[in-house]
């Protein structure tokens, strides 16, 4: 993996800062996750690999722009932390949550959740191979029980 593009997110904070300290990884900050799809397709193009990381509600903003992926069958990877599901406090949350897995169905998108920590390392493993080796689009829905409660926090 030589990118990885993300919008800054407490759930992928562990991943994000991984790939800022590995030189052999160039890590794009996006300012909406949108972005990221052309990041991606960007990378491919050039030679290099990239996952994109994203919320739950930054599917949502993504669902034009996954039309490139289906107009051009370049290889696709996301980690997607889930909001909106276990101890959500943001009712704004709820309703993308409850439509990711079908919207990225529907664009065409494989769809691998996880919920156990155990997990994880299989999955991702499993989808790197689906996207980077057989040219799928894949996307890992990582559940909020796993991430962790996330919190509100006031000054």
């Amino acid at each position: 993996m030589e990118q990885v593009a993300y919008v800054p997110d407490a759930g992928h904070s562990h991943v994000i800062t991984q790939a800022q300290k590995d030189p052999a990884i160039h890590d794009v900050v996006l300012t909406t996750e949108e972005e990221g799809v052309a990041v991606a397709g960007g990378a491919w193009l050039g030679g290099q690999r990239c996952a994109v990381l994203m919320q739950s509600s930054g599917v949502g903003n993504c669902v034009n722009m996954f039309s490139l992926l289906q107009m051009c069958q370049f290889p696709f990877l996301t980690l997607v932390t889930m909001r909106g599901e276990y101890a959500e406090f943001n009712p704004w949350q709820g309703p993308m949550a409850r439509a990711t897995q079908q919207a990225l169905e529907l664009m065409g998108i494989t769809v691998v959740r996880v919920d156990r920590p155990e997990e994880v390392e299989d999955a991702v493993e499993a989808a790197l191979d689906s996207v980077f080796e057989a040219g799928e689009r894949v996307a890992v829905l990582l559940g909020q029980k796993l991430i962790g409660r996330k919190k509100w926090e006031r000054d």
